[in-house]
């Protein structure tokens, strides 16, 4: 199978399209023909070399974590799926024609591919962070960096719940946020007293995906580091916060399938780009400043 490949750390130039060995689903697992798969700073984070303590890397290796496509094998104890069944998940080596996926959901027929291919990892980490924190209908939940891929996805799967958003991004992103749903605001120092305009009752906890260095005045707007989670500020355990960086949260495909069956959750897409354009794709991702997801299309649907 044609496959994303680096056979050494470096930059997006070590990336190629190779031959390699099909994977196969074990239990539990369902293996898909790949019409989108997502790319996440994870990826380029991991082949730079800067994860390589945490997360060994044999090579050569295929980056990715995420993958919409269709199912062509079914592994032991899978129930629910069946071959044929277009679906959307969360596995290793994403990258390529084919993909095994360890947690998957069925793709509602209203979610596009390129959303299907890109949602995976920021569903499961917004319900991750949302699950700590744990606000409730009728509270007041602020995110730093509301208009990126996990930051509006966790505003979506908040506002479906009943909770008022706060949400911090550039101004050139205020309309998308209201188009959530989301009060839009921007970043920067005084957040508190624009915050304090928005939320007349106070901000009962907060979600920083961001990772700017704003955790001191978040912990100010929600009263307590207790109230305060971060994915992206690895400062957080000096201020009390808690950081989340590890998958844990698998149920939140099937909710995200869920919503977005109901017409309540959309997934912006920032840029799509070619199975053999991966190393403009991971480009993109580590320039940062990316607005929604960033996939790669290696079928045509």
């Amino acid at each position: 199978m044609l496959s994303v490949t680096y056979a050494k750390f470096g930059d997006p130039s070590v990336l190629e399209v190779t031959t390699m060995p099909e994977p196969h689903a074990g239990p539990g697992q369902v293996r898909i023909a790949v019409r989108v798969a997502g790319v996440n700073a994870f990826d380029w984070k991991v082949r730079a070399g800067y994860l390589q303590d945490a997360f060994p890397t044999p090579f050569p290796a295929i980056p990715g974590l995420e993958a919409a496509g269709v199912v062509d094998e079914v592994g032991e104890d899978v129930q629910g799926v069946s071959i044929g069944d277009e679906v959307f998940g969360l596995g290793n080596g994403t990258s390529a024609e084919f993909a095994v996926l360890d947690h998957f959901a069925v793709k509602p027929a209203g979610l596009s591919w390129e959303q299907a291919g890109g949602l995976s990892v920021v569903a499961e980490t917004a319900v991750r962070a949302l699950d700590i924190i744990h606000p409730s209908a009728g509270q007041t939940l602020l995110i730093e960096g509301a208009a990126g891929g996990v930051g509006s996805t966790a505003a979506q799967f908040a506002r479906a719940a009943g909770v008022t958003v706060i949400g911090t991004a550039s101004e050139s992103n205020h309309e998308y946020l209201r188009s959530l749903g989301v009060l839009p605001t921007t970043y920067g120092p005084g957040l508190a007293g624009r915050v304090a305009a928005l939320a007349q009752q106070g901000v009962d906890v907060v979600l920083d995906t961001a990772g700017q260095g704003s955790l001191t005045e978040l912990i100010e707007i929600a009263g307590s580091p207790d109230n305060v989670v971060t994915i992206a500020d690895f400062s957080a355990p000096e201020h009390g916060v808690r950081l989340t960086s590890q998958p844990q949260a698998f149920q939140a495909l099937p909710e995200a399938a869920r919503l977005a069956g109901e017409g309540k959750f959309t997934l912006a897409i920032d840029s799509e780009f070619a199975l053999a354009d991966a190393a403009k794709a991971h480009e993109r991702s580590q320039g940062g400043h990316v607005s929604g997801k960033i996939i790669l299309t290696v079928a045509e649907a």
